[in-house]
């Protein structure tokens, strides 16, 4: 499992490193450096899966193939891996693809073009198949003859801790997938919180039922805080220069990518309502869930946008001066908010309504899914 996680966490940094490369230099090839991060991740996760599979498939036990998924009549392996390989699959598919579309079409304007959204698919089919094994590993919760109660006790939190790790990364995947519609311009316009009450409570509300950590939720966003800022830290101290016209902001270093969202604080509101309300109906928790998640994001993110607005978010801190090379440095609407990302109070409250309903459906799936996962043990 840990090998898997670690094929995550390889394909998110080489994902960031792309958009910060698209971003900093324009056109890249096959094989830039960015690319192969990708792709180790995905033949690191592959390679270890698709061997756990056939030696389980070939000389495991019976006990071993009891506990495995049975598929195309002669192979056995755990649904974690099955999802890895596939995923794996889709994400060496996708870059010839990707290079064919850049030698067709030229260099994407939006993140999910065709062949991202193939890499995507493939990304998150790894990501879920980590947090899957962790927990069909966590819910079996085997004990060896032999093992003394502290020895158990640090492998199952050493479990935990890898679920969280797997979940946070798959929540850096989705708010990559969303960023479009999750950057500092949007952060005082209604859309930018039903795209997050859409995409967060799902994830965030499945990994704290299905987790075994008391505060999963809160430290899943931990995770996705601590990658996204770092890399926002840590690509702009390399240079870069642009390769592709017309270059209307000359750069000499990589440019960040988005500074993490707040998460981490209504992630600590859902982590406290299901603890303290884990018998409830799923229907009235999902309510509630959805509530807290809206307000508690709101009276965060808010300011937080007028703060990456201001000279401070230019500091090396938040990585708000960072710019694409081909949009104009000047432009009036760079450092505050444009009349169109902007709504009077009856159309903001009447957006913040249907992002609340949003948010409610979102967090009773995210109940149901990690009560799936709850159960998984193959």
């Amino acid at each position: 499992m840990e090998a898997t996680v670690f094929s995550s966490l390889c394909i998110i940094v080489g994902l960031i490193w792309d958009i910060s490369w698209h971003t900093s230099i324009g056109r890249d090839g096959l094989l830039s450096p960015p690319h192969l991060l990708i792709y180790l991740g995905a033949v690191v996760s592959g390679v270890f899966s698709g061997y756990r599979v056939l030696k389980v498939s070939f000389a495991g036990s019976l006990a071993e193939k009891g506990q495995s998924v049975r598929f195309w009549g002669i192979f056995h392996g755990s649904t974690g891996a099955l999802f890895c390989i596939w995923g794996a699959f889709a994400m060496l598919t996708s870059a010839p693809f990707d290079d064919w579309w850049h030698n067709t079409y030229g260099l994407d304007v939006v993140i999910l073009s065709p062949p991202h959204v193939v890499l995507a698919l493939g990304i998150m089919m790894v990501q879920f198949g980590a947090m899957i094994g962790v927990l069909a590993l966590q819910n079996r919760n085997e004990n060896p003859s032999g093992w003394s109660l502290e020895r158990i006790e640090r492998r199952n939190f050493s479990w935990r801790l890898l679920f969280v790790v797997a979940a946070g990364l798959l929540l850096v995947t989705l708010f990559t997938m969303a960023s479009d519609s999750l950057d500092r311009f949007s952060m005082h316009h209604s859309s930018f919180y039903q795209v997050a009450s859409l995409v967060f409570p799902l994830l965030l509300v499945a990994a704290a039922r299905a987790s075994q950590l008391r505060w999963a939720a809160t430290a899943t966003a931990g995770v996705y805080s601590a990658i996204l800022a770092l890399l926002v830290w840590i690509l702009p101290l390399f240079p870069a220069e642009p390769k592709l016209g017309p270059v209307l902001n000359h750069l000499t270093h990589y440019q960040a990518f988005h500074f993490p969202l707040l998460l981490v604080f209504p992630a600590l509101a859902l982590d406290w309502l299901l603890n303290r309300f884990a018998g409830k109906n799923d229907w009235l928790l999902s309510v509630v869930m959805g509530f807290a998640f809206l307000v508690v994001l709101l009276a965060v993110q808010w300011p937080m946008g007028n703060l990456l607005m201001s000279p401070v978010g230019r500091s090396w801190v938040f990585g708000q001066e960072s710019w694409y090379f081909g949009n104009d440095p000047t432009w009036e609407y760079r450092f505050k908010y444009a009349s169109w990302n902007l709504e009077s109070t009856p159309g903001l409250l009447k957006g913040l309504g249907i992002a609340l309903a949003i948010g409610v459906v979102s967090a009773r799936l995210g109940l149901a899914w990690g009560k799936w996962m709850q159960n998984i043990q193959r």
